[in-house]
């Protein structure tokens, strides 16, 4: 399974948009350099409050853009960066790999996918009914996340727009992604 690398951003403080760059730096075990979200504790400032010794599970955020041409469909104008990820892909069903999927991104970029974002609030002030489209339910009535994936940074390297994104699952049995 491969994709490619759409967009990369990060920003060095906590707003809800990143910026777009041309290239991230990943740095194992921290994230994005230059991210308000880079470290090895938690960093997202309400995991800080409730403990701030927690492993930062959420190093890299990656969306894949076909959820953006989901939401035009609805009426919503989304673009890279703008819901705060760091990795925007395409042609890979993010949501559906297991976790502990790797992603190598680029030449020297790997991450692992450690669980789906919650989406929080925020999301509506950015577009009022976002939130809705974002986080739905399926049969069973349980929560079904749409807003991308987390993931830590496993090694070094270098993401940029056009860099393919080659997927190593991990061994089976394969565990679905669930909120972190």
């Amino acid at each position: 399974m491969t994709g490619t690398v759409i967009g990369v951003a990060r920003d060095d403080e906590h707003r809800f948009s990143k910026a777009p760059q041309p290239a991230v730096t990943l740095l194992a075990g921290l994230g994005v350099q230059g991210d308000a979200h880079a470290g090895l504790t938690v960093q997202h400032r309400s995991r800080v409050r409730a403990d701030p010794t927690q492993p930062n599970l959420r190093q890299v955020h990656l969306i894949h853009a076909e959820l953006f041409d989901d939401l035009a469909a609805q009426g919503f104008h989304v673009q890279p960066a703008d819901l705060g990820e760091n990795v925007t892909t395409r042609g890979l069903n993010l949501l559906a790999l297991p976790r502990g999927t790797r992603l190598a991104l680029g030449t020297d970029a790997v991450v692992e996918l450690t669980g789906l974002r919650n989406p929080c609030a925020q999301i509506d002030a950015f577009q009022p009914g976002l939130l809705k489209e974002l986080v739905g339910q399926d049969e069973a009535g349980q929560p079904v996340f749409r807003a991308g994936v987390m993931a830590v940074v496993c090694q070094d390297g270098e993401a940029r727009p056009g860099d393919p994104v080659v997927v190593t699952l991990p061994p089976e049995p394969h565990e679905r992604l669930v909120r972190v």
